[in-house]
């Protein structure tokens, strides 16, 4: 089968969406599976084909950004002639050319499949009102052209204004989650590196965006402190430059400087480091403030190696926690309680131990990838098919 992935940003651009579209176009070459990611040449540096594990990328040049969208003129070209020589596509929302995709996937009879990863809500100022507009309408108008659309959880698509107008399309597939095996020796070698042994540790493992509440867990630290003085936070993920997010960067600075004794910036980590670093972690957090989080692989990276969590109680976030024991869920925007929460389970590990041998299986890339197979097979197996798979 040929499949045609859609999205704004791949490869080596880090995100939660970028990571999840990873790991399932692996997993689907690694099937058998022809796989073509077409995306956008988001820095001129980056070439505009190449092979990378399996899976061919096509970049399509940008001539330039509408907020953390882009245009690309040749897109329009390039999406005709990829959709006609692929059977099926994967769109990925959110994303500005999502509609013209789609719109080709039914003119030439290739079945289409949108993965919705969240609602879009951008931060305040300049364009952004205008780009919400535009993104939010051509995710409409991509849903209605698709045949399916896939949602993490059933809890994120029964809550979801976006989702719950295409209910009869919905298909729930969880997200591929993956993490490298890390030895004991690795791991004591994170913690020297950042002389860290005999600290409690909470982790956050994120974008400094907008949407992951960051400002929450400064605010709740004093508090935390207050049991645990010698307590530090190491905050894995980019967090200079981050596209569109440089206002809110300032907002933080004083709390950021205020704490700067309890506050470490990771940066992004390789695969072995992200482990290493969830093993070092007494507990990880996703504090997240809005419908932009829809579920948070990081707590399901963190719950496999054996590390509890403390999420907000979100539509799909709130799954990993409820479903698995391995926390505590608070209130969105809500200091105190996540500074108490993050205490008891520092406070009572052993409650929160839960069963990581039994998370890892159901989101394995495989069985993740062999779910959109069968999705896919089906629409081809009807009227859709466009020949032989």
């Amino acid at each position: 089968m040929k499949v045609l992935v859609v999205l704004t940003y791949y490869r080596p651009h880090v995100s939660g969406l970028t990571i999840y579209v990873e790991r399932l176009a692996r997993a689907l070459a690694a099937r058998g599976h022809q796989v073509t990611v077409l995306t956008s040449q988001y820095e001129r540096s980056l070439p505009l084909r190449e092979a990378m594990d399996g899976v061919v990328v096509r970049r399509m040049p940008v001539a330039f950004r509408l907020s953390k969208g882009v245009v690309m003129p040749t897109i329009g070209w390039e999406a005709t002639r990829e959709v006609w020589s692929h059977d099926v596509v994967s769109l990925h929302l959110p994303q500005f050319d999502a509609a013209g995709v789609a719109l080709r996937g039914r003119l030439l009879g290739r079945p289409t499949v949108l993965t919705y990863h969240c609602d879009v809500r951008l931060p305040r100022g300049g364009i952004n009102p205008l780009a919400n507009v535009g993104v939010n309408l051509a995710n409409r108008l991509a849903a209605g052209l698709c045949h399916r659309v896939v949602a993490y959880t059933q809890d994120y698509a029964d809550h979801s204004p976006f989702l719950q107008r295409y209910m009869d399309k919905v298909q729930v597939i969880p997200p591929p989650v993956e993490v490298k095996p890390v030895s004991r020796a690795e791991t004591a070698r994170f913690v020297q590196a950042h002389r860290l042994a005999g600290r409690p540790v909470i982790g956050m493992a994120a974008r400094l965006a907008t949407e992951k509440g960051v400002e929450y867990l400064l605010q709740a630290l004093p508090i935390i402190l207050g049991q645990f003085p010698r307590a530090q936070v190491w905050f894995a993920g980019q967090h200079e430059d981050v596209l569109g997010e440089a206002d809110y960067a300032q907002r933080l600075e004083p709390l950021l400087r205020a704490h700067a004794d309890h506050w470490r910036f990771l940066g992004p980590l390789e695969p072995t480091e992200m482990a290493a670093f969830f093993k070092s972690c007494n507990v990880s957090v996703l504090p997240s403030v809005n419908s932009t989080e829809s579920f948070g692989l990081v707590q399901i990276e963190s719950m496999m190696l054996g590390t509890p969590v403390v999420a907000s109680d979100l539509p799909g976030v709130r799954q990993p926690v409820l479903t698995s024991g391995m926390g505590r869920t608070v209130p969105p925007r809500d200091s105190q309680a996540l500074a108490e929460a993050v205490i008891e389970v520092l406070s009572h590990p052993r409650k929160y131990k839960g069963k990581p041998s039994e998370i890892s299986p159901r989101f394995a890339p495989d069985t993740i990838a062999a779910q959109y197979e069968t999705m896919f097979l089906r629409l081809l197996g009807g009227r859709l098919a466009v020949g032989p798979v």
